[in-house]
């Protein structure tokens, strides 16, 4: 670094003849026509040198490009405004900047330690997987807590640098020893970030949703696509998007379908007529589940749940591994019974009966039902 602000100083020495604005936009220009090619090659060489690696590492270099580039620019910086030559006044102004573009820089670099780190915990965790339930929670608890820390990380970051500035840093101890009113107003106002801030913290502890959840909300059925640390995105099973609150999920109850486990059992009801044949369709139901790759081997099963005048209802019930195979699954169902019913017992389909009486019959029965009456 000695070295380099000596050069810079017998540069400045060269250019003396200059006005020193001038001088100083050469020297900066300089700096920044060094030191961002030499940045540029030393990305593409480690780009290269990671090419082969595992994904880790090449997100890894990606997302260390923009840091180290800033702190190249303000080491270079700071070497060109110690050999310019300055006035006081704003040589002040300069260090001022390059102290705030340092405290964004360790900002910067807490929260792609944090992305860094997120990445490598989550790499055991796959939720493509065929039981991701593990995976889920452990995806859900990393994402909320990291936004959560990255948004603490930004908010410290910008009070940091706006300390630096001498006015700003006396008007906000003056705040506090005097303006107590000042901070309730504040709060008030930011009440609905803090609240949603907290409930994400709480989401991610608790865990009653999780990533790729299946749950009922708003009478709409879908899965939990993205928790942001304001609000939650679920995907509805028509392709529409349904976004809700953090505090939502704190304050209103809702349907969790894979909150223990992604597996799940699916019904299919049937309205059959009183003839038909239930164990048949007991064992035509075990034949389509043993047949179709969506059933898990765990449940099927048929009962009788209900009698009525004209039709009997039939509850089958199938398991899957997931809430998309379910409803899969009971479709299956369902459409193969009604065929099976249709071709092999027709008589179970339901029907409306009803009697054809003759004439002379009707006028039998009433003349008898006087009969009856006159006795009486």
């Amino acid at each position: 670094m000695p070295n380099v602000e000596s050069l810079l100083a017998v540069l400045a020495g060269w250019l003396a003849w200059l006005p020193w604005w001038a001088v100083c936009l050469v020297l900066v220009a300089g700096c920044c026509a060094v030191v961002l090619p030499l940045h540029r090659i030393a990305t593409r060489i480690l780009e290269r040198a990671v090419r082969s690696r595992s994904l880790f590492w090449r997100s890894l270099v990606a997302r260390t490009h923009g840091p180290s580039r800033l702190a190249l620019l303000i080491v270079a910086l700071s070497a060109a405004s110690a050999a310019a030559p300055l006035s006081w006044q704003v040589r002040i102004a300069v260090n001022q900047i390059l102290i705030v573009a340092l405290v964004t820089l360790v900002g910067w670099c807490c929260v792609t330690a944090l992305n860094i780190a997120s990445v490598i915990y989550l790499r055991g965790y796959k939720l493509d997987a065929e039981d991701n339930l593990l995976a889920r929670k452990h995806v859900t608890q990393v994402r909320l807590l990291k936004r959560a820390a990255a948004t603490l990380v930004v908010l410290l970051t910008v009070a940091v640098a706006l300390m630096t500035f001498e006015p700003v840093r006396q008007y906000g101890v003056s705040l506090l020893a005097s303006a107590g009113a000042a901070g309730l107003i504040l709060g008030l106002a930011m009440q609905p970030v803090l609240s949603n801030l907290v409930a994400g913290i709480q989401i991610a502890v608790t865990q009653p949703i999780r990533i790729e959840d299946a749950i009922i909300v708003e009478n709409e059925w879908g899965w939990v696509e993205e928790i942001t640390a304001t609000y939650v995105v679920v995907r509805l099973w028509d392709w529409r998007r349904l976004v809700l609150p953090l505090t939502y999920f704190i304050q209103k109850p809702f349907q969790n379908w894979t909150r223990e486990g992604s597996s799940l059992i699916g019904s299919v009801m049937l309205y059959v007529d009183h003839a038909a044949p239930v164990e048949a369709m007991r064992g035509k139901l075990r034949e389509i589940a043993a047949a179709s790759k969506l059933w898990d081997r765990n449940v099927v099963n048929l009962q009788v749940s209900d009698a009525r005048e004209t039709v009997i209802e039939v509850r089958m019930l199938v398991s899957a591994r997931n809430a998309p195979q379910a409803w899969d699954l009971r479709c299956e169902v369902r459409e193969k019974m009604i065929a099976f019913l249709r071709s092999e017992h027709p008589e179970a389909l339901p029907r409306l009966r009803s009697e054809w009486t003759s004439a002379d019959r009707l006028m039998e029965r009433l003349e008898a039902g006087n009969r009856v009456r006159r006795v009486a």
